[in-house]
């Protein structure tokens, strides 16, 4: 992908630490600059009527949906309560149903925090989508999911599920250590992800590790 450029930029939660409107405010200022449409899902980290104030507002967008040619793009939140697993409300489940319902796009592609699966962390798979099994479900009937991107993990994820690319990408800030059985950190860089969509329904990514 040595000539990849990005049109647009998925963000999946936990943009701040802190609990505070000037934490968004910098994120937006330090996005801005880039000029391309940034889609944004919230985190169990995130505080949601902050988050909305600043992500709710072209060029972001907050949980909303956006058809480009032949792909939707779906965000939905899978954050409930102040504990830091995920899930996917009912109500959340029909949106996206009558969403895809409505599109014409042949493809979809979407974004949540909380990972549907189980990474094969034992500490992280205790605090993931606690109805992993019925979104997956409700994934598969809607046919056109293509690809599920998900945060949260902070390490490496692609696997296909019936047909479904799901991916994770390592954060932007520390990772953790992928297999362990208690929480620990790995020793990699921050990292982001380029996705590349084609008209077929094919997902190409290549991941980009962040070293000084």
């Amino acid at each position: 992908m040595a000539d990849w450029r990005a049109k647009r930029v998925v963000v999946t939660g936990d943009l701040i630490q802190d609990d505070s409107a000037e934490a968004y405010e910098r994120f937006r200022d330090l996005m801005l600059p880039l000029k391309l449409r940034i889609h944004c899902v919230p985190g169990n980290h995130d505080v949601p009527a902050l988050m909305r104030a600043v992500c709710g507002r072209p060029p972001f967008s907050y949980c909303a949906y956006e058809q480009v040619g032949d792909w939707l793009f779906v965000g939905i939140d899978s954050c409930v309560g102040s504990g830091a697993g995920g899930e996917v409300a009912r109500e959340e489940l029909d949106r996206l149903s009558d969403i895809v319902a409505r599109s014409p796009a042949r493809h979809v592609l979407l974004a949540l925090h909380h990972p549907p699966v189980a990474v094969g962390s034992r500490w992280l798979d205790t605090v993931g989508l606690r109805n992993g099994d019925e979104v997956l479900e409700r994934l598969r009937g809607l046919n056109r999911i293509r690809a599920v991107i998900f945060g949260h993990v902070h390490q490496v994820y692609d696997e296909d599920y019936h047909g479904i690319r799901i991916l994770a990408t390592p954060s932007t800030c520390r990772q953790f250590k992928p297999g362990s059985d208690e929480f620990a950190v790995d020793d990699k860089p921050p990292a982001y992800r380029r996705i590349t969509l084609r008209e077929d329904g094919k997902v190409d990514t290549e991941l980009v590790w962040v070293r000084e």
